[in-house]
Parts: C-alpha cells; structure tokens; sequence
C-alpha cells in the first residue's frame, strides 16, 4: 500500500511517501481501496505537532477517504466486497 507519513512535526517537507504492506482486516474490519481521500484541518495540525489527539511520529495522516471494499474480516456484516463507502475517521 502506498501511504504518506508524517515523521517528525513540521512544515509540509515533513509528509514522506512510502510503501507499506498490505493490510489485512482483522474482526468487525473492513479493507477499503482508497479513491480519494481528503485532508481536513485535523490532518493539518497533526503535520504541524498542534493537534491535541495525534500522538507522536510516526504517523500516519487521514481522517476522510471514499473508496471500495476489497476484503472484509471476520463477523462483518451488512457491507461486502465491491460496495463503495465512505470513512470519517
């Protein structure tokens, strides 16, 4: 999966590119195959170091994204592979 991390507070040069594996749904978790994906005030201070839930570095930004679901964990119910979603973090 590609993905942008954030590994140290700061300007946007913080955001790094990078390719992670794969994740794999775990109970009550669906895998969605993110087609777009927003980047709200929350994501802009967590870049920053000023938002006051977003832990420390590494981390990994996203709060808004629409996609696909592709795979689906265990005792889900109610939405299946190929049914489009959106996710509000």
């Amino acid at each position: 999966m590609r993905a942008v991390r954030i590994e140290e507070f700061g300007g946007p040069e913080v955001l790094v590119p990078v390719d992670l594996p794969d994740p794999v749904p775990g109970a009550g978790e669906v895998l969605v195959r993110v087609g777009a994906a927003g980047v709200n005030r929350a994501d802009a201070l967590t870049r920053a170091g000023s938002y006051h839930r977003a832990g420390r570095p590494p981390i990994l930004p996203g709060l808004e994204a629409s996609g696909t679901v592709v795979a689906t964990g265990p005792g889900v119910s109610g939405i299946g592979v190929g049914d489009r979603v959106m996710a509000l973090g």
